[in-house]
Formats: structure tokens, sequence, C-alpha cells
């Protein structure tokens, strides 16, 4: 099979999915940076999604699958095959009590306007993440003292197989950035039921917008960039380290670390991935050299 008879062979409504060609991941993920995929597929329904992963199963064609992109960093050859975008059009949210159940495409910012206008709490550090449901159960999301491990009950997904499972509580066996699906990248999530607790709407509001201006104030929300870049070594704090080695504004073409929160290597301006993992480099090996910390990144790289 070519990659143009792809959408021959995805047995779905057409209305049910768009397909693009040679489309560039720069459009498409919040640092701004990446080559072309071969093919770039969003799905608007589940049997989108189960058939699109069967064709690209059976026809043996790579197959990435992306959320909203918020954590990802895509090389400047970009994606061979094709990638799988679970984005808004697969954003469906219900509210049911104290639960409120989604599809994976569903943004963070939005559950948690959701849960907040329900009166329901549990959800307030999602409200600044601009990743999807998708990505936050992949790596656990988490902010200011909340994360989704505190709030997921059961999440419908695909496994290898092609058969639709469900996991419950520890099943997802959450960590620090990490969950069974980072363990099972075959594994895709479909929809996600997580538990709230009643409260009391303005107080939610408010502490949502006190999260928000923290942001504001301490993370370079102008520039393109993947959120933190490292993960939080145990016993340290990553951007701490960064600065005290010195290298807060230290620019490798159009990458560079933030003269605000040394934590985060923004995109000035031009940025390619070649320029980042430069500067990532950079970074591991003089806080290495420095302190004797090894520093992991959290970014995903494709």
């Amino acid at each position: 099979m070519t990659i143009t008879s792809i959408a021959g062979a995805i047995a779905c409504p057409a209305d049910e999915l768009t397909i693009a060609y040679d489309e560039p991941m720069s459009r498409h993920t919040s640092f701004r940076i990446g080559g072309p995929a071969d093919v770039f597929i969003q799905p608007k329904t589940e049997r989108a999604i189960c058939e699109t992963v069967r064709a690209m199963r059976e026809n043996d064609i790579p197959l990435t699958v992306l959320g909203n992109g918020s954590n990802v960093l895509v090389r400047d050859e970009g994606i061979r095959g094709a990638v799988l975008a679970i984005g808004t059009e697969f954003g469906e949210i219900a509210v049911s009590g104290n639960e409120i159940t989604a599809q994976t495409g569903a943004l963070l910012s939005v559950l948690a306007v959701e849960a907040q206008k329900a009166a329901l709490s549990g959800l307030e550090f999602a409200g600044g993440i601009p990743g999807s449901l998708g990505g936050a159960l992949f790596m656990d999301a988490g902010a200011y003292g909340g994360q989704m491990a505190d709030v997921v009950r059961t999440t419908r997904y695909l496994n290898e197989k092609m058969e639709i499972a469900e996991l419950h509580g520890e099943e997802h066996a959450f960590g620090y950035r990490t969950s069974v699906f980072k363990a099972h990248p075959q594994w895709i999530a479909l929809t996600s039921t997580m538990v709230l607790q009643p409260g009391d709407a303005a107080e939610i509001r408010a502490k949502m917008d006190d999260f928000a201006q923290r942001r504001r104030d301490k993370q370079p929300l102008n520039f393109p960039s993947a959120g933190s870049t490292f993960k939080r070594p145990e016993g340290y704090f990553a951007g701490k380290l960064i600065q005290d080695a010195g290298l807060m504004g230290y620019t490798v073409g159009g990458a560079q670390v933030s003269e605000k929160h040394a934590g985060f290597v923004i995109n000035r301006g031009g940025a390619t991935c070649a320029d980042v993992l430069a500067l990532i480099d950079h970074v591991r090996e003089e806080v290495l050299r420095r302190f004797g910390v090894e520093m992991e990144p959290e970014v995903r790289i494709l």
C-alpha cells in the first residue's frame, strides 16, 4: 500500500475523519517545531480511531498517536508513516453526579471548566495544562499538588488485539510522569471517567484563577515551548539546578533556556528540533558536571 492510498483502506465513513498528506507537524505542536508527517489523520469517532489503527496494522504502516502536541518535540525530518491525532473533534464531555466522563481528545482546560461549572472539585490543577485527556493519562499529568492519578477511576482503551478493554483504579499504574499506557504504547485510550468531590463553584473558580496567575507570573507563556523540559530529579528542582549552573538564557540557534523560568526551553523564533536537542544535551552535561545530577527530559521526542 502507498501512503496516498491509506484513505481507501480505513473502513469508516469519510466524514468521520480528516486526512492530510505531508502535513507539517510544526502546526500541531506547542513547540511549533517539526517536519512533515507522511499522513496526518484526525478522527471524529471511536470507530474512526479503531478502523484507522486496524488499517495501519494490517498494512504494516508505522503509526504514531498524538494528543494536543503539548509535550512533544518532533524531529526536523518529520514522522514516517501515519500520525493519528486524537483532538478536540473527539472530545465529548458528560457530567453525571460527581463524575465526569470524557473522550480522550478533550482538552484538560475544558474539563476543568466543566467541573467548575458543575461545582465539582479535583480538576483545578488541570486548568492551565495545555494537553488533552489522552496525553494526561499517558504521563499522569499534574501541577500544583494535583495529578490525574487522584481523580481517574476507569478508562476504556483499544488494546494490541484490537479489543476494547477497561482499566480500573490502580490498573492505570500511574506514577511520576508515567502510566500503564506509557508501558504499553500500542494501547490507545478512548474514554475516561473521573470522580470528583462536590464543592463551591466560586471557591473552585478562585483556586483556578490563582493557579492561572501563578503560571503567568512564573512561566514563559508568551513563547512556544513544551512546558517543563526536564523531569524533577529526586531531591532537586530541575529549574533551580539549571539556574545555578548559570544556564538561564543559554541559546542554541532559535532555542533558549528561558530567562523567566530555567525549567523551560523555549522557541524564540525559527528553532529547529536539532537546536532544542543540542540545548538539552548541553544542559544535561553541565548539570551533571557541576552537581553530579542526571537530568531526564520530560518532553517526548518523536
